[in-house]
């Protein structure tokens, strides 16, 4: 779980980085960001129930985001980051996969 400064809560927030935010599509993930006024990065994660059915797999992939995302979070700029999940996505895909996406978000973005 990330710390409550770091979290993406409020639904005006999340309408907000998707009508003016900018988004990046990749295999496994479409990321929206926009740039916030806060002194840290914001992520939510969203995984709908038309990628994994089972709310157990959903959680799963969603622990493995946070624990890659909190390795680089000191790192990331002040933004708000919206990460959704697509349908390739599994609970079977391995962690260093799952980690070279966010990488490649990352480089694209700085």
């Amino acid at each position: 779980m990330f710390i409550k400064q770091n979290r993406l809560k409020k639904k005006k927030d999340f309408e907000k980085v998707f009508k003016k935010g900018k988004t990046i599509k990749q295999d496994l993930f479409v990321f929206k960001y926009i740039e916030n006024n806060q002194d840290s990065p914001r992520i939510g994660i969203i995984i709908s129930k038309k990628v994994c059915s089972r709310a157990s797999e959903r959680n799963l992939i969603k622990r493995r985001i946070r624990e890659i995302i909190k390795k680089e979070i000191d790192q990331l700029k002040n933004l708000d980051i919206i990460i959704i999940a697509l349908s390739k996505i599994s609970k079977d895909i391995p962690f260093t996969e799952l980690e070279q996406e966010i990488n490649k978000f990352y480089e694209r973005i700085y």
